[in-house]
């Protein structure tokens, strides 16, 4: 997809990166196309949670690696926030280890900095979409990394109850309980039961872990690079 492609509406991202030369390339990235507004950028953690209170944004791109409160830590309290806001991680940490933390962490989306305009543009249309976005090596490392609790055989998704496979699809993708209440006409708390009534039969407890199982069941509508 190019970057002129259209969102259905203004769509409002926040930087937050501790070089002024990666916002620069990002916004010029971004608002190439006149549906994104960039309202806001940050150079460490605390100041992108701060500016996510004040300017509620869609999206947040976040690297990990920012001063001060780290990446992980922000985007559990950006997350924390409320369900308006999703995370885009866009960083040089990429292996496993950063990847399952940031997903752990609350983030709907992972981006190495090798990557192209065409991959951050297709990022930001995913999350909007309500997809998670793994490009391909993200993928692969969450189906080959195998975490203790996850070791042995998993159920299939026919052991869930309809209402907990819709619950545990949209979780995999990055969403909140309140985000997912919404998608399903629930309560956040009546979405929680269903979530941990699906993590029990799964014998899975890890945000990672669902997405992999989301992923080998093939139930992410997720978009990933080409």
């Amino acid at each position: 997809m190019g970057a002129k492609e259209e969102f259905r509406r203004v769509v409002k991202v926040l930087l937050a990166d501790d070089h002024k030369v990666v916002r620069a390339g990002l916004k010029a990235v971004l608002e190439s196309n006149d549906r994104v507004d960039v309202v806001g950028e940050a150079s460490s953690g605390e100041e992108a949670v701060e500016r996510v209170r004040a300017l509620e944004p869609d999206i947040v791109i976040m690297e990990l690696g920012v001063p001060g409160m780290d990446g992980i830590r922000a985007i559990r309290a950006i997350t924390a926030l409320g369900p308006a806001t999703r995370v885009l991680v866009f960083t040089v940490h990429d292996d496993e280890e950063y990847l399952e933390a940031a997903l752990d962490a609350g983030a709907a989306g992972f981006l190495s900095k090798s990557a192209t305009n065409r991959d951050i543009t297709g990022a930001v249309q995913a999350l909007i979409r309500g997809h998670s976005y793994l490009p391909r090596r993200a993928t692969f490392l969450l189906a080959r990394r195998k975490a203790p609790s996850a070791s042995r055989d998993t159920p299939g998704p026919g052991v869930l109850s309809p209402r907990e496979l819709a619950v545990v699809t949209l979780y995999a993708r990055g969403f909140t309980a309140s985000e997912t209440g919404r998608q399903v006409f629930l309560s956040p708390k009546t979405v929680e039961g269903y979530l941990a009534r699906a993590r029990n039969k799964l014998g899975l407890t890890r945000r990672p872990e669902l997405v992999r199982f989301a992923l080998e069941a093939g139930l992410m509508g997720r978009e990933q690079d080409q």
